[in-house]
């Protein structure tokens, strides 16, 4: 089933044939090689020949013999059409040595049009902006969305009952057209186990796994909670691990450089500035969590809030843990023009006290940005003193 994914689609045709090479990143399985199928279906609608496109996935076997990037180079020219534009789709060209020198061969004709992906922030951060420094746009992808995944489900009746398969089976797109939770563990266990052994282990060169697996396992039950490397570090030992706090530190930046956990940092909000101690962590796909600890002690309004967290990174924000004086605000949401937005998440405040509580952290930020208190109840938009509550399905289905 091909879902379709309108933002990230949306971004790719505003920088069609435009001289600049288009990099599509994201978690292993997020949906890469599916939007080139989308964005390729737009192409041929619009007018573009089949013998204009060409498309190459270095995870296919049939390309081994291209691994090499002047064999790349060679067979990529040998099927450019003259004087036409050619739209080349490069999937998971990591998996090619020097592959930069390939596709900044290609980047300098005129008539050619490159979209390449790679899958793990290796590839993606560091190297990227190294080898192709000044040269390439980079589209960020995440899993699907609330309301891509509804979109499958046309003719569900309640939208409860979708967000809670949403984050219970996870929102990796192929395992929307999975029957059984028993067939939706297992390809989550092989996401799981090729993220660990691939992206981590080895690019990290990590001596034991174990452990490894152990700080994973503490991370995904201490979601939107604020970890420092020494009380990772101290639950292990507690628990008879003993481990360093620089170890702690290397498996961290594992995890995040693989997209599995993203870290967010802090933001003093009256100082206006950012802080460097005690960062939260957000997992890429919440059935993740299910899937390694099953339900048992699941927080259902730290699972929210990260659900929270992707959406506001897929809206394009950048986004922090807010901090004033002593209270914590959710989130911070900053645009790129600089205008902010507060967010507190709870999964309901049915309770005066408990909406006593999460309305208290936004009284005290005094400036006139835009407040919003999401929850699960499903009541009548409400306002105090500026702080506007809204149903979070509606908002995540951006409505």
């Amino acid at each position: 089933m091909l879902i379709s994914r309108p933002s990230y689609l949306n971004f790719l045709l505003e920088w069609k044939d435009q001289q600049i090479i288009k990099v599509v990143t994201g978690i292993r399985r997020c949906g890469k090689s599916t939007l080139f199928d989308l964005f390729r279906e737009r192409l041929e609608a619009d007018g573009v020949l089949p013998s204009q496109i060409i498309s190459i996935n270095f995870e296919d076997a049939e390309y081994e013999s291209l691994h090499d990037y002047k064999q790349l180079y060679a067979y990529v020219k040998s099927k450019m059409v003259d004087e036409k534009m050619n739209y080349i789709f490069l999937d998971e060209i990591q998996h090619v040595a020097q592959y930069e020198k390939a596709v900044d061969s290609l980047f300098v004709q005129k008539n050619a049009d490159v979209y390449i992906t790679g899958s793990n922030a290796y590839f993606m951060s560091g190297e990227l902006a190294t080898l192709l420094s000044g040269r390439y746009v980079e589209l960020k992808m995440l899993p699907l969305s609330f309301a891509e995944y509804a979109s499958a489900f046309p003719d569900s009746t309640s939208r409860e009952e979708l967000y809670r398969n949403y984050v219970y089976n996870s929102s990796f797109p192929y395992t929307v057209g999975l029957s059984s939770r028993r067939n939706i563990h297992a390809y989550l266990d092989g996401i799981f186990n090729t993220v660990v052994l691939n992206d981590i282990v080895q690019r990290k060169k990590i001596q034991d796994p174990s452990m490894l697996k152990s700080v994973i396992r503490f991370m995904f039950d201490n979601i939107g909670n604020t970890c420092s490397t020494k009380r990772i570090a101290d639950a292990m030992v507690s628990a008879g691990r003993k481990i360093s706090n620089h170890t702690v530190e290397n498996y961290l930046e594992g995890m995040t450089d693989s997209l599995l956990m993203y870290r967010v940092g802090r933001f003093d909000i009256k100082g206006k500035e950012h802080l460097q101690l005690l960062d939260k962590y957000y997992l890429a796909d919440v059935g993740l969590r299910y899937y390694l600890l099953g339900s048992r002690n699941v927080d259902q309004g730290h699972i929210l809030e990260n659900i929270v967290f992707l959406e506001l990174l897929r809206r394009d924000y950048h986004v922090s843990v807010g901090k004033v004086g002593t209270a914590e605000v959710d989130f911070v949401a900053q645009d790129y023009d600089g205008n902010l937005e507060y967010y507190q998440v709870s999964w309901s405040v049915r309770n005066e006290e408990t909406l006593k509580r999460e309305l208290a952290s936004l009284d005290t930020i005094h400036d006139h940005n835009p407040k919003i208190l999401l929850t699960m109840d499903n009541d009548p938009p409400a306002s105090y003193n500026g702080i506007r509550q809204k149903y979070v399905i509606d908002w995540l289905l951006g409505k």
